[in-house]
C-alpha cells in the first residue's frame, strides 16, 4: 500500500512590502534550541574555573548588578574568551555549511581541503621564521587561509568547479601543506616550537576583547552577504545545470560564497588556531536535526556556537580548567564522526 508524506508544517509570512517569507516550523524550533543551549552553556562556562561562581551571580555580573570582584571576572577576564568561542564555533559552522553544499559533499569540510593547514602554515611562517607577535601571528593565518583557498579553486578549476574534484584537490593540498608545517616546527628552537604546537592544538585560552571585535565585524559583514545568496547556494545543489536553467549566475555566487567561507574559517582560525571538525560535523548534526534540504546556514551557525562552548566547558570540566585544549575535544568527538560518516557513506554506496 502506497503511503503519501505529510507536508512539512511552515508559516507564510508577508512584509509591508509585499515580500513573502516561508519559515518552517521545524527549523525555527532548532534554531531556538541551539540559541538557548549555547546561551546556557555560555553562562555555565563563564562561571567555571579557578573561582566558581554560580550562574545566577553570573548574570547580575553581566547586567552591572555584581560584586566588584565579580564583575572584573565575568566581564573583563571570561566574557571575551566566551564570545571568542560563540563567534569563532558560528564561523566555523558556515563555512562548514558553505563548502559542504558547494562541493556536493558532506566531506567537503574546510579540515578535509586544508585550509586550516593553509592558515595554520602562515601563522607557523610569522612564529618560525620572524617570532612575530600575537597580532602578527593572527595576520598571517589569516593570510595562509586565503593563500590556500585561492590555490584549491584554481587548481579544482575545470570549466567550472566539480565537488568530488574540489575535495580531491583539497586532499592534496592540505597533505602538502601539513608536511610544510611539520618541516617549519622542525627548524623552530624549543621556544618557538613549544609556542607554535600549543597554536596549532586550537585552545581559548588568553582570549581578550582584542579577538572579539574584529571577528565581530567580520561576522557583520559576511553573514548577511551569505545568507542573501542562501536561494542561490540552494539552487547550486540541484546541479550546475539546473542552476542556470534557474537564472542563478553559477560561477559569481559560487566564487562569491566560497571567498566568504574561506575569510570566516581564515578568521576563526586566526583567532582560535585550527580548531578540529567543527566545521565538518556542525552543519551534518543541524542538518539531520531540522530534516531540511539545503544547506542550512543559521542552523549550522547555531550548531557550531554550541559546540565549541560545550567542548570548552567539558574541557574544563572533566579536566579541571585550562588543562586541556577545547581543539583537543572537539578533534576526538570529530573524529569519531568523520569514521561514522564513512561508514554510512560506504553502506549507501557513494564511496
Amino acid at each position: 500500500m502506497k503511503t503519501t508524506r505529510t507536508p512539512r508544517p511552515a508559516r507564510a509570512l508577508r512584509t509591508p512590502g509585499g515580500l513573502s517569507l516561508r519559515l518552517d516550523v521545524r527549523t525555527c524550533a532548532v534554531v531556538a534550541l541551539l540559541v538557548l543551549a549555547a546561551l546556557t552553556a555560555s553562562v555555565v562556562l563563564i562561571g567555571t574555573g579557578d573561582f566558581p561562581i554560580p550562574a545566577s551571580d553570573v548574570l547580575r555580573a553581566l547586567v552591572g548588578q555584581g560584586s566588584q570582584g565579580q564583575e572584573f571576572i565575568v566581564r573583563e577576564l571570561r566574557l571575551p574568551r566566551v564570545l571568542v568561542g560563540l563567534l569563532v564555533g558560528g564561523c566555523l559552522g558556515v563555512g562548514g555549511a558553505l563548502f559542504q553544499s558547494v562541493s556536493r559533499n558532506p566531506l567537503g569540510s574546510p579540515d578535509v581541503l586544508g585550509l586550516s593547514q593553509g592558515s595554520a602554515a602562515g601563522a607557523l611562517t610569522v612564529i618560525v621564521l620572524f617570532s612575530g607577535s600575537a597580532t602578527a601571528v593572527t595576520l598571517g593565518a589569516l593570510v595562509g587561509g586565503l593563500v590556500t583557498g585561492a590555490a584549491i579553486y584554481l587548481l579544482a578549476w575545470k570549466q567550472g568547479v566539480h565537488g568530488y574534484r574540489l575535495v580531491l584537490v583539497g586532499i592534496g593540498v592540505s597533505a602538502v601543506v601539513t608536511a610544510v608545517n611539520g618541516y617549519l616546527i622542525t627548524k623552530a628552537d624549543f621556544v618557538d616550537a613549544a609556542r607554535a604546537v600549543v597554536w596549532m592544538t586550537g585552545s581559548l585560552d588568553g582570549r581578550d576583547w582584542t579577538q572579539v571585535g574584529p571577528l565581530a565585524l567580520l561576522c557583520a559583514v559576511l553573514l548577511p552577504v551569505v545568507l542573501g545568496n542562501a536561494r542561490g547556494l540552494r539552487m547550486l545543489e540541484m546541479g550546475d545545470d539546473v542552476s542556470y536553467a534557474l537564472g542563478v549566475r553559477v560561477e559569481r555566487v559560487r566564487l562569491l560564497l566560497m571567498g566568504c567561507a574561506v575569510l570566516l574559517v581564515a578568521a576563526a582560525t586566526a583567532a582560535a588556531g585550527p580548531v578540529s571538525f567543527v566545521a565538518l560535523t556542525a552543519p551534518q548534526l543541524a542538518r539531520r536535526l531540522t530534516s531540511s534540504p539545503g544547506p542550512n546556514l543559521l542552523p549550522s551557525l547555531c550548531m557550531g556556537a554550541a559546540l565549541l562552548v560545550t567542548a570548552d566547558l567539558t574541557a574544563q570540566r572533566a579536566f579541571g580548567a585550562d588543562q586541556l585544549p577545547v581543539g583537543v575535544v572537539t578533534g576526538v568527538l570529530g573524529g569519531v564522526y568523520l569514521l561514522w560518516l564513512l561508514v554510512a557513506e560506504r553502506r549507501a554506496g557513494r564511496i
